[in-house]
């Protein structure tokens, strides 16, 4: 199952909602999105700075992934980035793949 690294910052209602809410229910909410969708959150931390939340999730699918990431966005309290994880043993099958791939404006 694909794995995906999810980073956001909250905005000021994003923000007022973690401080009513809480952020273990926040991330029990996020574990049963994943789950009504087949996947599963591995991991989820908050952080301060420029990017308040983390989380790595098991996702069926790359069109899952998409649709998680369209879904938070849509709600205008997060904004984010979604990040396609690769084990070494993934890495090591692409090294092995044979690509033909040419720069631009060379022979």
């Amino acid at each position: 199952m694909p794995k995906f690294m999810m980073k956001g910052s909250y905005n000021a209602e994003g923000a007022k909602g973690l401080i009513k809410e809480g952020g273990t229910a926040r991330r029990a909410t996020v574990a049963e999105m994943f789950g009504a969708l087949g996947g599963k959150l591995e991991s989820f931390h908050y952080a301060s700075g420029g990017t308040t939340v983390y989380l790595i999730a098991d996702v069926p699918d790359t069109t899952t992934a998409a649709a998680v990431t369209l879904a938070i966005r849509a709600s205008g309290t997060i904004d984010g980035e979604t990040i396609m994880l690769l084990s070494p043993e993934e890495v090591d099958q692409a090294a092995k793949k044979s690509v033909h791939y040419r720069s631009p404006g060379k022979s």
